[in-house]
């Protein structure tokens, strides 16, 4: 009998803290959909001006630009 009430309990504990995970998770979503549904009423509101790309996006373009004309150095025989 010990070891029925055992898995009982065991088996309620991980069904509430299942549901309880599970409705944290659905509102951390729902936020997250309201968020967005802002974000998107503000741009088409004209309140948010689209950006352009950031700081981090343009280093790596540069990056890759570089990287670009060291292979196409390499390519035609130039040592740089």
């Amino acid at each position: 009998m010990d070891s029925l009430t055992l898995y009982f309990g065991m088996g309620m504990t991980a069904l509430i803290a299942s549901t309880v995970l599970g409705l944290i998770g659905l509102k951390g979503f729902t936020a997250w959909i309201d968020l967005k549904r802002a974000e998107i009423g503000a741009r088409v509101e004209g309140a948010m001006p689209v950006s352009g790309p950031t700081v981090g996006q343009r280093i790596d373009v540069a990056d890759l630009k570089e990287r670009v004309r060291r292979l196409e150095a390499i390519a035609a025989g130039v040592d740089i």
